[in-house]
């Protein structure tokens, strides 16, 4: 599956954030703490340039514990940048954000001239809703699908720390087809993107291998299957996702589990690991190499075709 949903707002927010970055002081990046690689927008990088600023890891209550600290740790020592994981459902833990940008600024901030963040992140992690927190009030809409925000906003913090909002944007063409899927396992993608079945096979076939308990344990299954497809079916019969005969109605099931899936009803999951890296994305190399070679041999079949003729 190759997941390509950009809607003309994120086109626009990215032309706006290009705008206003020589204005900006810092930036704010909320990743999803279960795919923290993927849920990263390189064209958010290339935005920021030398930029300095900080990586929130949002919905750490979510992911695996062990996992986040991996992702922490190797963004500090690999990557040089500063971390945060945090959970929007203890507001504590969110109004730290300040203060770290306070230490990260290159300048310090003043009642006249207070520090500008820009606060980026990729549809449906949890930004508005670390805005509102942070502002004391609703000031960013909020919703449970990807893409509410769809316009840029200043909000002042306080004296010292002003925020500058912009929509969630993914990029043009996905060409990870493992973030592909994870981004549509946490729903940071709409439905009508995706075919919900083979969304819940690929996250089924990821907890076989690292998280089979939470899905033995949510499922009350004795004897987990082997194989995905099997488990779906497991899960479709033990909930009741039946058609007439007594068939698995797999469309139905599939989107219960991913719903109790991005809800957390199967425990805390992390669904990337820092160590996976490194073969993906060589894996993308393999592919753009390839996709290079074969539009070769086409140019050249073109020619000789060409010659041929005259």
């Amino acid at each position: 599956m190759k997941i390509q949903w950009y809607p003309g707002h994120m086109f626009k927010a990215g032309k706006e954030i290009k705008n206003i970055m020589s204005n900006v002081d810092m930036v704010i990046e909320i990743v999803d703490a279960r795919i923290p690689y993927s849920s990263q927008n390189p064209l958010l990088k290339q935005l920021r340039a030398e930029k300095p600023g900080i990586t929130v890891l949002n919905k750490s209550d979510l992911a695996d514990p062990e996992i986040t600290a991996l992702w922490q740790h190797d963004l500090e020592s690999e990557h040089a940048v500063n971390t945060l994981a945090i959970s929007c459902l203890n507001p504590d833990e969110v109004k730290q954000i300040p203060a770290l940008c306070l230490e990260v600024a290159p300048r310090k901030s003043t009642h006249l001239r207070p520090i500008h963040a820009l606060i980026m992140g990729i549809p449906n992690v949890g930004k508005s809703t670390i805005i509102n927190i942070l502002a004391g009030k609703t000031i960013a809409k909020t919703g449970n699908e990807p893409a509410v925000t769809r316009q840029q906003q200043v909000i002042k913090i306080n004296s010292l720390f002003t925020l500058l909002d912009t929509p969630g944007m993914l990029w043009p063409n996905i060409e990870n087809r493992n973030s592909g899927y994870r981004l549509a396992c946490t729903g940071a993608v709409k439905e009508t993107a995706m075919e919900s079945t083979d969304v819940a096979l690929y996250a089924i076939d990821y907890m076989l291998k690292h998280y089979p308990d939470h899905l033995r344990t949510r499922y009350l299954l004795e004897h987990l299957p082997d194989e995905a497809v099997t488990c779906l079916e497991a899960i479709g019969t033990q909930r009741g996702c039946l058609r007439k005969g007594g068939h698995v109605d797999r469309d139905k099931a599939a989107r219960l589990f991913l719903t109790e899936l991005r809800a957390g009803t199967l425990g805390p999951i992390t669904f990337e690991k820092p160590d996976m890296i490194a073969a993906e994305e060589q894996e993308v190399e393999n592919q753009r190499a390839l996709k290079t070679a074969r539009k070769a041999e086409r140019k050249k079949a073109v020619r000789a075709r060409r010659r041929k003729n005259k």
